[in-house]
């Protein structure tokens, strides 16, 4: 059996074959994150949701928010690892491959520090 190498299709980018391991990663994280997430803001709180006062004081304990920032980081990181395998599932060039990639990364670090503004604004109010 020969394999044939069509030219014009494009080569895969160096080090995309681990996107599917840190994906898996990051869903297995977001198992327990979100189930730690679910139980203390939804299960264990008097009529299913907090009030923003409760929230400030929950927020108050660094763990707590050590847990939460966590959890946006790996919603983020697995929602744009997604993003980026159907994106790549369409055959970029190489060049356009950087560009999705950086792309990707800038608007990642974005929502990540948006959420972090977020979450240490709140804590501030405690």
């Amino acid at each position: 059996m020969t394999t044939r190498i069509d030219p014009a299709t494009p080569a895969p980018e160096a080090g995309s074959g681990g996107s599917f391991a840190a994906q898996a990663f990051s869903g297995a994280a977001l198992l327990a994150l979100l189930t730690v997430h679910m139980v203390a803001q939804h299960f264990v709180v008097s009529g299913g949701l907090r009030r923003y006062e409760d929230v400030v004081e929950w927020l108050s304990n660094p763990i707590v928010v050590v847990v939460e920032l966590a959890f946006l980081v790996f919603v983020t990181w697995h929602a744009l690892l997604g993003v980026r395998a159907i994106v790549f599932d369409f055959g970029p060039s190489r060049r356009a491959a950087r560009v999705i990639n950086w792309a990707l990364i800038v608007f990642g670090v974005a929502i990540v520090a948006y959420g972090a503004w977020l979450v240490m604004t709140i804590v501030s109010k405690a």
